[in-house]
């Protein structure tokens, strides 16, 4: 009769470490969908920023090769990533294309003329930024006007902001719910041994002593949790990078690495933090008062 009790016994506990395992994992990997969301918002932002072009009109005096010096002396700018060098018979063939004829047949010369493409820092990539610099790369020699979109740089700013607040809001909000759940399903797991808790509390055992097989316990399952939720989330990313190969631009493994490691982390201490307000809680607790909850 014993035996069977305990073979019950263990099966239960068994069952609701497992219960807990897997839905403290499942609360993990909404937790890494949330910071994978948000770091993906984030150099979603700063790769549509640095592909904003800002073109420098050159004099139709300057030679190629004067041109060049030029865009080579430019790109050593600290707010440029790239500049692209347009000569004008590139710029040539560009019009041809688009106007279906070659525009030289009719002026008698090459009315195009040679262009830098600058392409800034996502720091810099707004309105008041570019207008500084447009100023300042107007002082080179050569350089007859600067071209760049103001409504559509500014369009971009603000709906990248928009959205860059809506995650942050989402993160913020999801964590709370995170947080929650773990705590509500390690309280319940804790529960379910408040009358061990106070047994040990009646022999004489320190508080720490109590707590410290809980802890050991909880640390083991947030690492047990972070890694089934690491794995489902390495599947669900392997089959994204297959399905889209580009999206390793913006998600890259840096953004993985840090993502493991908040989930890990977070698994961690959450379930350390939970199971510890839980046992003080019952170990706070009278004897009669256990039966009432």
């Amino acid at each position: 009769m014993n035996k069977k009790r305990k073979k019950a016994g263990k099966s239960r506990h068994g069952l609701q470490v497992a219960t807990l395992c897997i839905s403290t994992a499942m609360v993990l990997i909404l937790l890494g969908m949330v910071v994978l969301t948000v770091f993906t918002g984030v150099n979603l932002s700063s790769y549509v920023k640095e592909n904003l072009t800002v073109t420098m009109v050159l004099s139709p005096d300057m030679s190629d090769q004067e041109a060049q010096r030029l865009s080579q002396l430019v790109e050593q700018q600290p707010y440029i990533t790239k500049t692209n060098f347009i000569s004008k018979e590139d710029a040539l063939k560009e019009g041809t294309k688009e106007l279906g004829a070659d525009p030289s047949e009719f002026a008698g010369e090459n009315p195009f003329t040679a262009e830098i493409e600058i392409q800034l820092k996502a720091n810099y990539a707004n309105n008041d930024s570019i207008k500084n610099i447009a100023a300042q790369l107007k002082t080179y020699d050569g350089v007859t006007d600067i071209d760049y979109k103001q409504d559509l740089i500014a369009t971009v700013n603000n709906t990248l902001g928009k959205i860059g607040l809506i995650l942050i809001i989402l993160a913020a909000l999801l964590t709370i719910v995170s947080f929650s759940l773990i705590n509500n399903s390690v309280r319940l797991s804790v529960y379910s041994r408040r009358f061990s808790i106070h047994t040990m509390k009646l022999v004489g055992a320190s508080w720490g002593f109590i707590r410290r097989p809980f802890l050991k316990r909880s640390v083991a399952l947030g690492l047990l949790s972070a890694f089934i939720a690491l794995v489902v989330l390495g599947i669900g990313m392997y089959a994204l990078t297959k399905y889209e190969p580009d999206i390793t631009t913006i998600i890259d493994w840096k953004v993985m690495v840090i993502t493991g490691c908040i989930v890990v982390v977070f698994g961690v201490v959450i379930t350390l933090i939970c199971t510890f307000l839980s046992v003080n809680k019952f170990l706070n607790m009278k004897a009669g008062d256990l039966y009432k909850i």
